[in-house]
C-alpha cells in the first residue's frame, strides 16, 4: 500500500526489551498507521470498493452488450397430437427430432426515451426421424429492431440522475470514514497520553512522599511536627503506592487499546510523544459551511433519498395509467435443406407489435401507492432540510470551539509550568520547615490537575481539528480538498 514504506521505517524504530517491544510514536505517525493498517480502515476500504463496482456496473449497463444464446443440442422422442386432414380428425403420432439453436445479439439501451435498440442474427438446425426423414436450416442473417414503452416509466432517465450521485456519495463517505478513523486515533492516543502522564506523576509522587516521610520522621523525633502530621505523611506514602499501581494498570489498558486499533502486536509498549503548541490558524465558519455543503456525504445521501423518492412518485404515477409498448423490427430470413442455401436469397422479415395494458378496476391500489410515494417524498424532503440545519449547527459550533482551543492550550501550558514551579518551591519550603503538610498536598493536587488540563486541551484541539476535516472534507491547514489528496489512495484500491 501507499504508506507501507513509511510504516516500515516507523517499525524500524522499535527496540527489543525482555518480552516487549517499544515503539516511539507521535500523533501524526499514529494516524498514518491507522489509515493504512487498522481493521477499521480495511473495512471502510472494502465498503468503498463495493460502491465503486456498483457504479462500474451501472456504466457498463449503458454500453452495448453482446450476448450469445445457444441450445447446442435438443433431442425429443414423444407421442404428439396431430390433425389428419384426410380423415378429418386428431390422431396421435410418434415423433423423433433433433434440433440446435444459436443467436448472437447486440443490445443498446437508449436513456432519453427508455427504449432498447437491438441487432441479432439466428441460426436453427432441425432434423426429423421416423417414417419421414428431413433436415432443415432456418436462418435470420440480420434483424434490427427497437422496443419502447410509449407512456410508461423510464428507469434509465432516473439512473442517470441517481447512480453518479450514489458513487460520489460513496467516494466522499470513504474519505469521511477515514477522517473518523483519525478522530478515533486522537481519542486513543490522548487516553494513553493521559495515563502515561498520570503514571509518571505517580512515580514522582512515590519518590517524593517517601523522601518527605523520612524527613518527617526525623522532625517528629525532635518535635518539629506533630504526630498527626507524621501520620498524614505516612498515609501519603501508602496512597502514592496505590495510585502508582492503578496508574500502571491504566497505562496497560490504554496501550493495549491503541495497539489493537492500530492493528499492532498487542505486546507492543508505546512511548508517546505529545504534540507541541500548534500553529495559529483561524477557520472561517462561513467557508467551513460552504465546504460542508459541497462535500459532506450526509447531505449527498439526503439528495439521493430525495431523488429516489421522486423516482418512486414518477413510477407509481405512470403505473396507475394505461401502458402501451411497441416493438418493431426488420430483417431477413430463409429456410433450406442445406446450410449454404439458408443464406441465399433471404426473404424480408418485418414485425411490428403494439401491446396495451389498461387497468380497469384495481380498487384504488395504484392510487394508494402513488399517494404513499408522494407522502414519503414530503417526509424525506423535510428530513433533508432538518439534516442540513443540524449539519450547519454542528459545523459552526465545532469551528467556534476550534478557534479558541489554541489559546486554551497556551493557557493550560502556562498553568502547568506555574503549578510545577509552585509545587517544587512548596516542597523545598516543606523540607526546610517553612510549609506545612496541607500546603504541600494542595500544591501537588494543583500540579496533577494542571497536567490533566494541558493534555485535555491538546486532545480537544486535535479532536476539533479532525472533526472539522471530517465534516467539510477539507484541510484548512494546507487549503486542499481531502478528496483531491486521497484520489491517489482511492485509485490504488481499485
Amino acid at each position: 500500500m501507499k504508506h507501507c514504506l513509511c510504516i516500515l521505517c516507523l517499525l524500524g524504530t522499535w527496540f527489543q526489551v525482555p518480552a516487549q517491544k517499544v515503539l516511539k510514536l507521535n500523533l501524526e505517525q499514529a494516524i498514518e498507521i491507522a489509515n493504512d493498517s487498522s481493521l477499521s480502515a480495511y473495512r471502510y476500504q472494502n465498503q468503498y470498493l463495493s460502491g465503486y463496482w456498483a457504479y462500474r456496473t451501472y456504466k457498463a449497463n449503458r454500453l452495448p452488450s453482446l450476448t450469445l444464446n445457444m441450445t447446442p443440442a435438443q433431442y425429443n422422442r414423444n407421442i404428439i397430437q396431430r390433425y389428419d386432414s384426410e380423415s378429418n380428425k386428431d390422431v396421435y403420432r410418434e415423433q423423433q427430432s433433433f434440433n440446435a439453436y444459436g443467436q448472437l445479439a447486440i443490445k443498446q439501451n437508449f436513456d432519453l426515451t427508455g427504449g432498447t435498440f437491438y441487432i441479432n442474427t439466428d441460426l436453427e438446425y432441425l432434423r426429423n426421424f421416423g417414417e419421414t426423414h428431413n433436415t432443415q436450416y432456418s436462418s435470420v442473417p440480420v434483424r434490427i429492431g427497437y422496443s419502447q414503452d410509449l407512456v410508461g416509466y423510464n428507469p434509465f432517465k432516473w439512473d442517470r440522475k441517481i447512480e453518479p450521485l450514489k458513487y460520489e456519495k460513496v467516494r466522499k463517505q470513504f474519505i469521511y470514514n477515514m477522517e473518523s478513523v483519525s478522530e478515533s486515533v486522537v481519542n486513543y492516543f490522548f487516553t494513553l497520553a493521559m495515563a502515561q502522564a498520570e503514571y509518571q506523576l505517580a512515580l514522582d509522587n512515590v519518590a517524593s512522599t517517601d523522601t518527605l516521610y523520612r524527613i518527617g520522621k526525623e522532625r517528629h523525633k525532635i518535635a518539629m511536627i506533630s504526630r498527626a502530621d507524621l501520620l498524614t505523611l505516612q498515609l501519603d506514602v501508602v496512597n502514592a503506592q496505590n495510585t502508582l499501581q492503578n496508574a500502571q494498570m491504566s497505562v496497560k489498558r490504554a496501550s493495549f487499546s491503541l495497539a489493537s486499533f492500530l492493528n499492532l502486536d498487542k505486546n507492543t509498549e508505546i512511548d508517546l510523544e505529545l504534540p507541541g503548541l500548534p500553529l495559529r490558524m483561524e477557520i472561517s465558519a462561513d467557508v467551513a459551511l460552504i465546504k460542508a455543503k459541497e462535500n459532506n456525504p450526509t447531505l449527498l445521501a439526503q439528495r439521493q433519498n430525495v431523488l429516489e423518492a421522486e423516482q418512486a412518485v414518477d413510477r407509481t404515477k405512470k403505473e396507475s395509467r394505461f401502458n402501451a409498448k411497441i416493438n418493431a423490427s426488420i430483417g431477413f430470413n430463409q429456410v433450406a435443406d442445406k446450410l449454404g442455401d439458408a443464406y441465399r436469397n433471404p426473404l424480408q422479415q418485418d414485425m411490428v407489435s403494439i401491446s396495451v395494458s389498461v387497468p380497469l378496476i384495481d380498487w384504488g391500489v395504484a392510487k394508494g401507492k402513488h399517494n404513499m410515494a408522494r407522502n414519503d417524498l414530503n417526509v424525506i424532503r423535510s428530513t433533508a432540510q432538518q439534516e442540513e440545519l443540524s449539519l450547519e449547527e454542528e459545523v459552526v459550533m465545532t469551528v467556534n470551539d476550534f478557534n479558541v482551543q489554541r489559546n486554551l492550550i497556551a493557557s493550560a501550558q502556562e498553568a502547568l509550568d506555574l503549578a510545577q514551579l509552585a509545587y517544587e518551591q512548596t516542597r523545598q519550603r516543606f523540607i526546610i520547615g517553612k510549609a506545612d503538610v496541607n500546603s504541600l498536598t494542595l500544591s501537588l493536587n494543583r500540579q496533577q490537575e494542571a497536567q490533566k488540563n494541558y493534555i485535555s486541551a491538546l486532545q480537544n484541539y486535535w479532536l476539533s481539528y479532525y472533526k472539522i476535516r471530517k465534516l467539510t472534507l477539507f484541510d484548512f491547514a494546507t487549503g486542499l480538498s481531502l478528496a483531491n489528496k486521497l484520489n491517489q489512495k482511492i485509485i490504488s484500491l481499485k
